[in-house]
C-alpha cells in the first residue's frame, strides 16, 4: 500500500525562464507535490516526528525556487524533487507539478505546466576483478559508489573466489555483489558504473576475458528491458552460481521478474542442471 500527503499549489516567487525579462522581472510559480510515504506509523502514534514535516518541505522548495534561476521549468521540476528526496529519507518517491502562469508563449493560456515523478530504486549489481588487488579493488569501487549523492543504503556482500567462467585460460575470480538505492535511471546509472570500470583500469579486451572490476547491473527493480544498451535483467543471471550466491546473501527471496522464482530457487535449479558450469 502507498499513502500519499499532498501539497497543493504552493504559491512562490522566482526568475525562472529563457527571456533576459523572466529573469529580470521573475514571476509567480505554482508547486504542487504529492509525496509517496508509509504514514501507518503515524496514524498510530499521531507524533509529527513519524511523519513527513511538510511545513519543512515548503519552506526549503520556496526557498529553491526563490533563490535559484534556471531557463527551464523542466529543471526547476528536477531540482525540487531531488531537494525533496535527499532531505526527508521517508519520501520514497514525489510528483512535483510546476505551474507556469502568463508564460511568454504570445497566445492566450492560463499556465503552462510540467508534471515529472521520480524516486529511489532498488538496485542489485554484480562485481568481479581477476586483475591486481581484486578484494581492494572492489572495495575501491563500492566506496567510489557510496560517494555518488544520487545513491544510497549500499551494501556489499562478502567476496568469493571463483574458477573462470566462459574463457577459462586466465586468473581466479574475487566476485561478489552490490545492493544500493539511486535516483539515477538505468542508463544514468550504468554511465557511473562504466566510468568506475574504467576509473579502475578496465579494459574491454576479451569477451569473458581478464578484468580489473565488472560492475553489472543485475536487478533495476522489477524492470524488464530489451534494449541492446543495456538488458534488464541482466540475461545471464540464472546460469551463474557465482551471481546468484552473493545475490543470495542480499536477498534470498529476491523474485526475478521473467521468471518469476526466487534467486534461491533459480541457484537450486541450477545446480542440478547438466549444463552447471560450476566456478565454487
Amino acid at each position: 500500500m502507498t499513502d500519499s500527503i499532498t501539497i497543493n499549489e504552493l504559491e512562490c516567487f522566482g526568475y525562472h525562464g529563457v527571456l533576459a525579462e523572466e529573469k529580470k522581472l521573475g514571476q509567480k510559480f505554482l508547486i504542487t507535490m504529492e509525496l509517496s510515504v508509509d504514514t501507518s506509523l503515524a496514524g498510530e502514534t499521531d507524533q509529527c516526528a513519524d511523519t513527513v514535516d511538510y511545513s519543512l518541505v515548503c519552506t526549503k522548495v520556496k526557498h529553491l525556487v526563490e533563490t535559484e534561476v534556471y531557463d527551464l521549468i523542466e529543471t526547476l521540476a528536477e531540482q525540487i524533487a531531488k531537494l525533496v528526496l535527499h532531505t526527508f529519507s521517508s519520501v520514497q518517491a514525489i510528483t512535483v507539478t510546476v505551474k507556469k502562469p502568463w508564460a511568454p508563449i504570445m497566445t492566450s493560456v492560463d499556465t503552462v505546466s510540467v508534471r515529472i515523478t521520480r524516486g529511489w530504486h532498488r538496485i542489485y549489481l554484480g562485481v568481479g576483478s581477476n586483475i591486481g588487488d581484486s578484494k581492494g579493488t572492489i572495495e575501491k569501487a563500492a566506496h567510489l559508489l557510496s560517494l555518488n549523492k544520487d545513491i544510497r543504503n549500499l551494501r556489499l556482500t562478502s567476496l568469493i573466489s571463483t574458477k573462470p567462467y566462459g574463457v577459462k585460460d586466465q586468473p581466479d575470480f574475487v566476485n561478489g555483489a552490490i545492493y544500493l538505492e539511486t535516483l539515477l535511471e538505468p542508463k544514468a546509472l550504468l554511465r557511473v558504473t562504466s566510468s568506475i570500470e574504467k576509473e579502475m583500469g578496465r579494459e574491454r579486451k576479451q569477451h569473458w576475458g581478464p578484468r580489473t572490476l565488472d560492475l553489472d547491473i543485475l536487478f533495476y527493480d522489477d524492470r524488464i528491458s530489451d534494449d541492446p544498451l543495456l538488458l534488464l535483467p541482466h540475461p545471464e543471471i540464472a546460469k551463474r552460481d557465482f551471481v546468484l550466491i552473493p545475490l543470495a546473501e542480499l536477498n534470498p527471496y529476491l523474485i526475478h521478474p521473467v521468471y518469476h522464482k526466487q534467486v534461491v530457487e533459480l541457484l537450486e535449479e541450477l545446480k542440478k542442471k547438466e549444463s552447471y558450469e560450476r566456478t565454487l
